[in-house]
């Protein structure tokens, strides 16, 4: 593994951190059922955007979203709630819309969030959304990621994932496409397998987009996700079979024999789940630098709402890194503000950096008055 990460200095950046990805409206029956609901709260989501959300609003950064939008209502509703989250919307691509979502749409995500021994539950209907057709070309690339010094906006690091690459063949050489220019510019990049069945299953071709996660893999700094992210969207199996559900055994021997394989990567991390209920999980995270293991211990933590702990994981860590805390504050970090982000309604966090510290150093769960 090469040496570990070193982040622009935030004076040459408009950005600490930027997302490329799709941002979708949630439609949340709270604690109902998605077949029987008479309304819904809406939330917005996605899972890069979380992670620049997350950045913002608990760790108090200044993030920015690439994404594509329709141009109704619809649209205007998700860039009203990506505002609301203190996320820049300056990069948001704006698609004219026909009327009835022919040419272009809105991408809605219908999740429920499980109570006890019924699961959580997702529902997408994004097809044709106006994120999953972004082209390369779009965006200029250099001038978004170079510094101020040479007359750009400046950006200390990238976040995007593989739920972004799978969506459409234009998305995902538009992952490549700004994920090179990145490197160029020396912007730190993290990449989220986010290994999502309902993605996969509908590809035109999986092969294909296997190969352009390995592509993505051997060009980025921090990569995120276990060893059944690894099987199904790199191609890149193991044998070993957990000891239990939070064992990170077979993710560990996977980074070991395949960190030559990636050579450009500076971190490897996994978060650990073991839903013991839709309301109870075990919850810890493991995390690879310089040949050294990193790890937070799993243990049991309550669940409202499970979705976006994993991209709660992925800003703590960021902003560990960014802030020059190193590894073991990463993991910390990451693992702390995910657990806290299943605490409230929605896909994200609903607290701030004084709780995740708090956290991370042991504080209970005591009424605070």
């Amino acid at each position: 593994m090469t040496d570990l990460l070193a982040p622009r200095g935030a004076e040459d950046c408009r950005w600490d951190a930027v997302a490329l990805g799709e941002v979708m409206l949630r439609l949340d029956p709270g604690e109902g059922r998605i077949r029987t609901a008479r309304s819904f709260q809406v939330w917005e989501g996605g899972g890069e955007y979380n992670v620049a959300r997350g950045l913002r609003k608990t760790f108090g950064l200044r993030t920015s979203v690439v994404t594509a939008l329709p141009r109704n209502e619809m649209g205007a509703l998700a860039e009203d709630l990506i505002l609301q989250g203190g996320v820049d919307t300056s990069h948001i691509l704006w698609r004219e819309a026909d009327g009835i979502g022919r040419n272009t749409r809105m991408g809605l995500n219908f999740t429920e969030r499980g109570f006890g021994v019924r699961g959580a539950l997702g529902a997408s209907d994004r097809a044709n959304s106006a994120a999953s057709q972004i082209r390369p070309n779009e965006v200029d690339w250099d001038a978004l990621f170079g510094g101020a010094k040479e007359g750009g906006e400046g950006v200390r690091w990238l976040h995007t994932g593989g739920i972004f690459a799978a969506l459409s063949e234009s998305t995902a050489e538009t992952a490549l496409a700004a994920i090179r220019a990145a490197k160029r510019q020396g912007v730190i990049v993290s990449y989220d397998l986010n290994y999502r069945a309902s993605l996969w299953s509908s590809h035109p071709d999986p092969d294909a987009a296997r190969r352009v996660n390995r592509e993505i893999a051997g060009l980025v700094d921090v990569l995120v996700g276990d060893e059944y992210a690894w099987a199904s969207c790199l191609g890149v199996e193991t044998t070993e079979a957990r000891a239990d559900a939070c064992d990170s055994g077979p993710f560990d021997r996977l980074v070991q024999g395949s960190a030559d394989d990636f050579p450009n990567v500076k971190v490897f991390a996994a978060t650990l789940r073991d839903p013991l209920s839709a309301s109870v999980n075990r919850w810890g995270a493991v995390l690879w630098a310089g040949g050294e293991r990193y790890e937070t211990p799993a243990r049991e933590i309550a669940v409202l709402d499970r979705v976006g702990g994993g991209d709660g994981f992925v800003s703590g860590m960021a902003w560990a890194f960014l802030t020059g805390l190193g590894p073991q504050a990463a993991v910390d970090y990451g693992t702390a503000h995910g657990a806290l982000a299943m605490t409230a309604p929605g896909d994200n966090a609903m607290t701030s950096l004084a709780e995740v510290r708090a956290l991370v150093e042991g504080g209970s769960a005591a009424a605070v008055r």
